[in-house]
């Protein structure tokens, strides 16, 4: 019964914080387009817990599209090497707030660029409603490692929405996979 009270608990917590998500006043796609590592990261998922220790930054890479849409490339470091993914986000109604198709639930998601300073640092919320609601945040970085004052925001803005400290993580660098030259 405790259990359920927790998990209740947590889960209005989470769709009360998630109301209160904004996106970067004057959001620019273009000026926050480029490469990116994923240096920190929130999950509310059970099953996160597991996979903690083998996970690794990921470097990403934002191509601004004319139309406002925007397609993100990730690449992650396996065993086999480099492997990548591309995401195609697009725009909504409200500048810095995309939605895209997850190929690996099969559902839309919503991802909102919280805060950026476009040249070091940029905080996004991640909502997917899949057999229960869940939320993640990523701190994004210019390089592989951030200021320790930025890594404490990341973690305050992930504890301010519900992610306990358990849930929050900030991955070692991992070996950066080459961007393609196009």
């Amino acid at each position: 019964m405790k259990v359920l009270l927790l998990t209740v608990s947590l889960a209005m917590i989470l769709m009360e914080a998630r109301g209160h998500i904004h996106p970067q006043k004057n959001f620019d796609l273009k000026r926050f387009g480029g490469k990116w590592f994923r240096v920190g990261l929130a999950y509310d998922a059970p099953s996160f817990a597991q996979y903690r220790s083998s996970l690794r930054v990921i470097m990403g890479k934002v191509d601004p599209k004319d139309n406002g849409d925007a397609n993100m490339t990730v690449w992650r470091t396996k065993a086999e090497g480099c492997k990548s993914k591309l995401y195609s986000y697009m725009k909504t109604t409200v500048p810095g707030v995309f939605k895209y198709f997850s190929t690996r639930h099969k559902i839309i998601k919503d991802v909102t660029v919280v805060e950026t300073n476009y040249t070091e640092y940029a905080l996004l919320f991640k909502y997917k409603k899949f057999n229960r609601e869940y939320s993640q945040v990523s701190l994004y970085g210019r390089t592989q490692k951030l200021r320790a004052d930025l890594i404490e925001k990341f973690k305050k803005y992930s504890m301010e929405h519900g992610f306990p400290d358990e849930s929050i993580i900030t991955p070692p660098p991992a070996e950066a996979c080459p961007l393609p030259s196009h």
